[in-house]
């Protein structure tokens, strides 16, 4: 079968029957249906494993160091699963700052971003204040399908409390761990675990038209629920998410107002939400504890988390704002945290 090119018979709305659960075979006609559009081993493996040698320009100490967390067996393959972190001992009278990346592997300028953070913001003096740790690339099977779920058709950032409550209605429930999750938590438990109290998380992600096109009715599918028709409003701009547990509202302007110089922020709908939930403050939204959730910036105990939202699909917006929002949030909440 010629997949090359995923045809409308393949379009996963589609696979299986209308109102029945997916089953084995649905499940791996999905998989086997999504085509390799990019390469994680020549396009991005090599470019985070290089960030080993970004040095101080006054000492020439190295900076950071690559680590390999794990692995991820798909296909005839092994994804290697890679972090960066400070190179120095962590010290005990430093914040603690942890950055995640396509944990959706299609939401580009996550990872991205995570990069340019390292190799074209200020990380490096950042580090005086901060012991930083950054995992560019959650799921690369994603990346490399341009696709939202991993290969068993789990949504990974639903993945991180499979054991979480599942509210029937609610936009947010958590789903069953998955190896990419599982594979960070273990790192964060283990190698990373001398760190006792993480102060923030800022989990880069995107929405993106196909969370409506393709995303939404793959869902629907999977789980066996008929589409009534109902369609959802994508907003053009830069938003977060924020956890109802975590009321940070200053740290919150700091990032809208860092993107601001970059890109354009979402405005409410008609009804005064962003994606269905409430708004609030400008361009940020509120949903239930992010752990309870299974969402990956609900993974560590910090007080300062969120996930970023940038609208990849505006024509307002060039890939390259996109990484740059990404970045300026990320500064614009460190820099908040100093100014604290």
């Amino acid at each position: 079968m010629d997949i090359s090119q995923t045809s409308d018979a393949y379009h996963p709305g589609k696979i299986g029957t209308s109102g029945k659960p997916w089953g084995v075979d649905e499940y791996k006609l999905w998989s086997d249906t999504r085509p390799k559009q990019r390469c994680y081993f020549t396009d991005l493996a090599p470019r985070i494993q290089a960030l080993e040698e970004i040095t101080c320009s006054k000492t020439n100490a190295r900076l950071f160091e690559v680590v390999q967390y794990g692995q991820l067996p798909h296909d005839d393959k092994n994804f290697p699963l890679f972090a960066v972190r400070s190179v120095d001992n962590w010290s005990p009278e430093k914040k603690n700052i942890f950055i995640t990346g396509g944990v959706h592997g299609y939401e580009t300028s996550g990872v991205e971003g995570a990069i340019l953070f390292l190799t074209g913001g200020k990380a490096a003096s950042y580090l005086q204040h901060f012991n930083i740790l950054v995992a560019p690339c959650v799921s690369p099977w994603g990346y490399e399908r341009i696709q939202r779920w991993t290969q068993k058709g789990t949504d990974p950032n639903r993945s991180f409390n499979p054991d979480g409550e599942i509210v029937e209605g609610r936009s947010f429930n958590p789903e069953a761990a998955t190896d990419e999750s599982t594979a960070l938590i273990r790192f964060l438990r283990e190698d990373m675990g001398h760190v006792e109290d993480w102060t923030c998380h800022l989990d880069l992600h995107e929405t993106t038209d196909t969370d409506e096109t393709e995303f939404r009715p793959a869902k629907l599918a999977r789980d066996g629920i008929v589409d009534d028709g109902t369609k959802g409003e994508i907003p053009d701009g830069f938003y977060l998410v924020q956890d109802e547990t975590s009321p940070t509202p200053e740290w919150f302007t700091s990032m809208i107002e860092a993107v601001r110089k970059v890109t354009h922020i979402a405005p409410a709908d008609a009804d005064g939400k962003i994606i269905g939930e409430s708004v609030s403050q400008k361009g940020v939204i509120a949903i239930p504890c992010k752990k309870s959730l299974g969402l990956c910036a609900g993974v560590t105990n910090a007080p300062y988390r969120t996930t970023t939202e940038v609208y990849p699909d505006s024509p307002s917006a060039t890939p390259e704002q996109c990484n740059r929002a990404q970045v300026a949030c990320i500064e614009g909440a460190l820099d908040h945290l100093l100014s604290a």
